[in-house]
């Protein structure tokens, strides 16, 4: 326990004095969409939008050995529940099992997110396509009932966006960098472990943080919170299902308004371990 508390400790510090160096006292580019003016932080300057989405996710892992495997991701981002696209994302990785409570992965995903809601995101109100690398370590340890993760991950994310609104097809990707954490609590409902045929209870929180000089309003990016409950079938096989919310902050002001969505619906993860 004192050696995994350790290794939270030390990533954690990693991550604080890694933001400190690289990200600059001012953001000096935008995000997708139209130059935004100067940042307020006062919550007068702040407008909120509302949206009801459904998640509904994949997640596999392909054991190669002991300690390699392979992780495949689909999730099938959908607003107003289900009748029309938010967002899809593919993710690729390779994970490295580097001690019985320490997984890391690094790889690749591909996002397109869609000109959904009140106000899209792009500022052109046109769909945008981003890829992604991705470096990520996740910590694990029983305490009594509840088994907790801890999953930190950096991102360099290529995120498409036009020069003008007579181009078609996005023409520039600058790089953004992000940072995210997240704390995964979960329970079985019957017994003393999560096994085959077990039912079970999670929780988690992830924010997630945007660095460097491309990063413009949103250094805060978004934060997602889950409350699920879920079915362990057997070692192959388990499905988790709840509530879902997402705060999410542009990358732009409107009207020197900072801009945030509130998304909360449905979450649905499939889980499978081959």
């Amino acid at each position: 326990m004192q050696a995994l508390l350790m290794n939270i400790r030390t990533v954690y510090f990693f991550l604080l004095f890694f933001l400190m160096i690289i990200a600059p006292p001012e953001a000096s580019a935008q995000g997708p969409g139209t130059p935004s003016g100067p940042n307020p932080s006062a919550p007068a300057n702040r407008s909120t939008h509302y949206n009801t989405v459904g998640w509904f996710n994949y997640f596999g892992t392909i054991k190669l050995s002991s300690k390699w495997g392979l992780h495949t991701e689909y999730q099938f981002r959908r607003n107003d529940l289900i009748n029309s696209w938010q967002q899809g994302l593919l993710r690729v990785g390779i994970n490295y099992q580097a001690s019985p409570n320490l997984l890391l992965r690094a790889g690749y995903a591909w996002i397109e997110t869609y000109a959904y809601g009140e106000i899209p995101i792009n500022g052109l109100g046109r769909d945008f396509t981003e890829h992604r690398l991705f470096q990520m370590a996740q910590l694990s340890h029983q305490e009594g009932l509840i088994s907790i993760s801890h999953r930190f991950m950096l991102e360099q994310r290529f995120v498409g966006r036009y020069s003008s609104a007579a181009v078609t097809k996005e023409d520039e990707f600058p790089l953004m960098h992000r940072a995210r954490y997240m704390l995964r609590l979960q329970a079985p409902l019957k017994g003393r472990t999560i096994k085959d045929k077990t039912p079970y209870a999670a929780a988690y929180n992830e924010v997630m943080i945007g660095f460097g000089k491309n990063v413009a309003a949103n250094i805060f990016d978004q934060n997602r919170i889950g409350l699920l409950l879920g079915y362990r079938f057997n070692k192959t096989f388990r499905i988790e299902a709840g509530y879902f919310n997402q705060t999410l902050q542009f990358g732009r002001l409107i009207n020197g308004r900072n801009i945030f969505q509130s998304n909360s619906g449905l979450i649905v993860n499939t889980n499978f371990n081959f």
